[in-house]
């Protein structure tokens, strides 16, 4: 049997610091292709990398806010990081979820509420540790957003 390339193929091209000056193509085709799935997949689940799509109210209009992501499975949780494509600012999805106590995930078909937790500490080194093994990619992004303190965040299924 042979395995799927392309996960190995999509790290490989993560750790290119000008892949990071794609997400203004990506997230459109993100959009184009959650549309065509009926949001079962996006780019991301396409490499064969699993994503997720959160929805969260916004802490200043408090309309509901969707976005897709990376996210790194640990065990019953789904880790995400804010690493805004290399970029010195935070993500604004991660203020949302700061001050969100729960969010709706799309993840592999299925729609749930997840508390949301900002990861902090000892905690916070484990996930980044994870994540890093999991998508080498954060390095270099770190490195691209000046050292910014990516937040990081563990969603668990309600």
């Amino acid at each position: 049997m042979v395995s799927n390339p392309l996960p190995a193929l999509a790290r490989l091209l993560g750790r290119q610091p000008w892949v990071m000056g794609l997400g203004w193509a990506v997230r459109p085709l993100e959009q184009v292709v959650r549309w065509a799935s009926r949001g079962r997949r996006g780019v991301l689940d396409l490499a064969g990398l699993p994503s997720l799509e959160i929805t969260v109210v916004g802490r200043k209009t408090g309309l509901p806010r969707t976005t897709s992501l990376l996210c790194v499975p640990n065990g019953e949780s789904l880790v995400v990081i804010g690493s805004n494509w290399g970029d010195a600012r935070h993500p604004v999805w991660s203020a949302n979820l700061r001050a969100a106590d729960t969010a709706t995930v799309r993840w592999r078909g299925e729609r749930f509420t997840v508390r949301v937790e900002q990861v902090r500490g000892v905690d916070r080194k484990r996930l980044w540790d994870l994540a890093v093994e999991f998508w080498p990619g954060y390095e270099m992004e770190h490195a691209l957003s000046g050292f910014r303190e990516f937040r990081i965040f563990e969603l668990t299924r309600m």
